[in-house]
């Protein structure tokens, strides 16, 4: 596997998010994930994008991360808030996300950043035990879904 940067509007990424929220569609039987993000979230130094490529150079998996300081959706200075973490079906279960997870970490750590948040649901079990199996603990709500039921955030110290 290769990990390239992209822009957050890069095609690829753009490929990808769609599948990522065709899935959101299927767990939550809703419209998938309507929290606002724009390209420029994901630009460093306040931000970053990820995919891996396979050998062919299809893209297989992605995640970023984008800076949130204090805010009124409940985020606190130093927070890197994790967005868009999706393996295809067919390379699931091959230790990707964990590896796009740990880059992620390290960036985000590197711009200064000093807590990794993210949201995530109840319909996504896999989320949940792979944030937690790498040491993500559950937080306070934030973030555009903190009013939900099946809302999940964890946290973990950079």
């Amino acid at each position: 596997m290769h990990i390239r940067r992209v822009s957050f509007d890069h095609p690829d990424a753009v490929k990808l998010n769609d599948q990522v929220q065709a899935e959101y569609v299927v767990r939550y039987g809703d419209d998938g994930d309507a929290t606002p993000m724009a390209a420029a979230d994901f630009d460093p130094p306040n931000g970053t994008y990820l995919i891996a490529y396979d050998e062919h150079g299809t893209p297989v998996a992605s995640g970023g991360w984008r800076a949130q300081d204090t805010n009124d959706e409940g985020n606190l200075d130093g927070d890197a808030e994790l967005k868009r973490m999706y393996v295809v079906d067919g390379m699931r279960g091959r230790g990707l996300a964990r590896r796009i997870l740990a880059a992620l970490e390290e960036d985000a750590r590197a711009a200064g950043r000093v807590r990794m948040v993210l949201e995530t649901g109840t319909e996504q079990p896999e989320a949940i035990a792979l944030y937690t199996s790498s040491g993500y603990e559950p937080c306070a709500k934030f973030g555009y879904y903190r009013f939900h039921d099946a809302s999940r955030c964890f946290a973990k110290r950079l």
